[in-house]
């Protein structure tokens, strides 16, 4: 994403009132960059600054809007710059093909006006995202590098690096850190007491659960602000940025895990949690649908937690659900959004689960850092 100022986004049609009308309409709101064929479209969009995004003409003479995308996404300095076709064509095929060829989006004209300025506000958001995840990336790296000489200083100060990041974000953070923590764990010990997922479930497991549970949201620092911290109900465009965060959490420990250069139970907990946390055992759930026990372990526990604390825990745009509310629902639930055997464990424990998640949140706010150790 460019620093200059508003995003600079590069039109590309070889009629010139198309080109009018779309610089009128966007020139408000953005910088923009016009070429009238496919060849001065590939000079600008090497051109530094380079374009956040590209609004591409299908129909042009000599070099057609595929063949542009095409070049433009074997070039290693212009691939990762988003595509929009926006083409008098309206034929499936032709929406099909551009999307193959690497497009965001594929508009028909005639569109309305408002409809193109919400797609490439949309798109415009994910790079802003995709940005954050980048500097979030950078600003690991450099942690370990400086503060890590062995893999246990590594899980410690990756959590809180991230936990403070959190906290930054969020003025409760903390005390969520601790109920997911202390229901996870309180949950799991009781499973691995009655023996279930004896082959998983060893001390090791335990101790590792813990300490990657604040990292389960990692994956909101690539969120923009204005959706992360929205009051209220998420608008579709929204809702669907949100649904980004799992995905960019796993990019987020993925990188980690590159940068040390071998696995580590750590960091594949780290990987489930961030990743599968929105997960359904009935396959409802996203980023990958995964239906009852394709899900891991560690993300079904988190996910019993996580909805524990967000029924129970005070927010303005929620109601807020006394404890027992909150075990009735969970068990609701059973079968369908939770693993009911894990739901059932819940239950057993639900006097135990009231009274650490009463104390958590009847104490003053302590540093980020309590939440490394057990309680």
């Amino acid at each position: 994403m460019n620093n200059s100022g508003k995003p600079l986004i590069l039109i590309v049609d070889d009629v010139p009132d198309n080109l009018a009308v779309l610089h009128h309409l966007l020139r408000e709101k953005y910088r923009v960059r016009i070429a009238k064929d496919g060849f001065r479209a590939l000079e600008l969009a090497e051109m530094s600054p380079f374009p956040d995004l590209i609004i591409l003409d299908v129909m042009m003479p000599e070099l057609d809007g595929f063949e542009v995308c095409r070049r433009l996404k074997r070039n290693p300095k212009t691939s990762s710059i988003p595509v929009i076709f926006h083409s008098a064509s309206h034929r499936e095929e032709d929406e099909e093909l551009g999307l193959q060829l690497g497009a965001v989006d594929y508009l028909a004209k005639p569109m309305a006006p408002a409809l193109i300025l919400a797609r490439i506000a949309s798109q415009i958001s994910l790079q802003e995202a995709s940005a954050r995840l980048q500097n979030s990336n950078a600003l690991l790296a450099e942690s370990v590098r400086e503060k890590t000489a062995e893999l246990a200083r590594m899980q410690d100060a990756l959590i809180m690096t991230m936990g403070l990041m959190a906290e930054a974000r969020d003025s409760d953070a903390a005390r969520h850190i601790k109920v997911t923590q202390q229901i996870a764990l309180l949950l799991a010990k009781r499973m691995q007491e009655k023996g279930m997922h004896r082959q998983l479930l060893s001390d090791e497991y335990l101790a590792a659960l813990f300490k990657t549970i604040p990292l389960h949201d990692v994956g909101k620092l690539g969120l923009p602000d204005q959706v992360l911290f929205k009051q209220g109900k998420l608008e579709p465009d929204e809702y669907a940025l949100m649904r980004q965060h799992p995905r960019l959490g796993l990019e987020i420990i993925l990188s980690v895990e590159e940068f040390l250069g071998k696995p580590h139970l750590f960091l594949r907990i780290a990987k489930e949690l961030a990743y599968s946390h929105q997960e359904r055992w009935d396959g409802r759930g996203y980023p990958q649908g995964l239906i009852a026990e394709e899900i891991p372990v560690s993300a079904r526990l988190m996910a019993i937690a996580d909805a524990y604390d967000g029924l129970t825990r005070s927010r303005e745009y929620e109601t807020l659900r006394s404890h027992r509310e909150a075990m009735l629902l969970l068990a609701e639930g059973a079968g369908s959004q939770f693993d009911p055997a894990m739901v059932a464990v819940a239950l057993e424990i639900s006097d135990a689960i009231e009274i650490a998640v009463s104390c958590i949140r009847s104490q003053a706010t302590r540093s980020i850092l309590s939440v490394c150790e057990p309680a």
